[in-house]
């Protein structure tokens, strides 16, 4: 037999993505594949798709193409493999297969099989698959994060979200699959550990009959981590049990990732939100109250449609009044598929756009101000890059998670997946500099 093809892995899309991309990596490592990050030199380049909104798509595609112009051998994994599997090998021959979001664990088969000139189709109409402790994983974060999902797909069917559909319903991990796989990434030397998941506040559900998240950081208190944050908490899932847990295990951040898309209740009901409209503002004071050195990051659409002036005008306001320490702010996409693609009174996108710039504008003083509050101040800041031509270090403090929130620019010696004390001298609406005070956490 000969030897085998090298494989390349162009990633794109969300933090979920990245984990079935890591544990592809590992499946064709672990059978002796060649793995390439060039692109140019691989036998066939997988690429792993987001759907989530047509920006993300109009990404998709793009790589595809690209690709498919250079000739390439094509295999097309995630969430556009699995919700367009037909049109993509109709219009893409160079595509030798797809792979739907529960199937990637199949990937050396796929390969395989591609490999003696089958065209692969391997997409399951219900996902039910999640990776766990034991599957191989080749980690592609900066040496001191990794991501650890705790469950897979939703149950609430929001009306502009296609997730569902895509991911399947939520499928839990147990407390000790989890616990196991964060004690493997401390040992190699991970000093923060994200949780993710659709929604982690109903982590456990689905097996335990109840949400067991509170449980869960517990037990993750007792590994040897410095930092975990947690991503995509629902307001209502924070009960009095889980804010306990995230006041009494110390290596818990108190950042909380709550995706509110919208302050008001009619346009909540019609997003057919899990809360269906309650106002947020005394769930955002209970948790304020409760968690005062809280970071809050949140995301909001605008232009969901029939949204008048007067209801994004009360989002507004609402942002205004709770001073989010991060906000995202997206335009509604239509979404094949999704009850909201065909409501009524859908909003032109220059007025989506005129509200997103906004929005956004308003809170770049707010977020501005919070970091010129940490000016003086000495911070933890986990190093993750260093800038080759100036040495310049770059990390991020407990207050921002990566990709979406700020960086910290620091001067001074420190070595990369270290955790340091770092003296705030400057700040902007995104970021902060600073000056190493001393090294705090070293690399295992």
């Amino acid at each position: 037999m000969g030897e085998k093809p090298t494989i390349a892995i162009s990633h794109l899309g969300c933090e979920k993505n990245r984990i079935d991309t890591e544990h592809m990596l590992g499946l064709l490592v672990e059978a002796g594949y060649g793995v390439d990050s060039n692109e140019e030199l691989a036998d066939y380049v997988i690429v792993n798709t987001c759907s989530f909104i047509e920006a993300a798509r109009a990404e998709s595609v793009r790589t595809l193409v690209e690709l498919a112009e250079a000739n390439k051998k094509i295999v097309i994994t995630g969430c556009m493999a699995q919700h367009f599997q037909e049109q993509l090998l109709e219009e893409l021959p160079e595509a030798v297969a797809v792979v739907g979001t529960g199937d990637y664990h199949k990937i050396v088969d796929v390969i395989e099989r591609a490999s003696s000139g089958e065209r692969v189709k391997e997409v399951s109409a219900e996902p039910t698959y999640i990776a766990d402790e034991l599957t191989p994983r080749y980690r592609t974060t900066t040496e001191g994060v990794a991501y650890l999902r705790v469950a897979e797909g939703c149950d609430y069917r929001c009306a502009f979200c296609i997730i569902p559909h895509l991911r399947g319903n939520q499928r839990s991990r147990t407390i000790e699959s989890i616990v196991t796989e964060a004690e493997q990434l401390a040992s190699q030397g991970v000093r923060e550990i994200i949780l993710i998941s659709q929604i982690t506040t109903n982590y456990g559900m689905d097996i335990y009959g109840k949400p067991k998240l509170a449980e869960l950081l517990r037990a993750l208190g007792k590994v040897d981590v410095p930092w975990i944050r947690m991503h995509y908490a629902y307001p209502t899932g924070l009960t009095p049990d889980v804010i306990a847990a995230i006041q009494e295990t110390p290596n818990v951040l108190p950042y909380l990732d709550l995706p509110l898309q919208h302050s008001h209740p009619d346009v909540l009901r019609a997003m057919n939100r899990p809360w269906q409209g309650r106002v947020n503002d005394a769930i955002i004071e209970r948790i304020k109250e409760a968690l005062p050195n809280a970071v809050l990051r949140t995301t909001f659409i605008v232009g969901f449609p029939g949204e008048t002036d007067e209801q994004f005008e009360h989002l507004l306001q609402f942002v205004q009044r709770h001073e989010f320490d991060h906000v995202g702010v997206f335009t509604f996409s239509a979404e094949e598929g999704t009850p909201a693609q065909n409501l009524p009174n859908q909003v032109p996108q220059e007025i989506m756009d005129t509200r997103r710039d906004a929005l956004m504008a308003l809170q770049q003083p707010i977020s501005e101000n919070k970091n010129q509050q940490l000016i003086n101040q000495v911070v933890d800041v986990l190093i993750e890059q260093e800038n080759p031509e100036t040495g310049e270090l770059i990390g991020r403090s407990s207050r921002f998670a990566p990709e979406v929130d700020g960086l910290v620019y620091v001067g001074g010696q420190a070595s990369l997946g270290s955790i340091v004390q770092v003296e705030i001298t400057g700040a902007d609406a995104y970021d902060l500099y600073g000056q190493v005070v001393k090294q705090l956490v070293a690399v295992n």
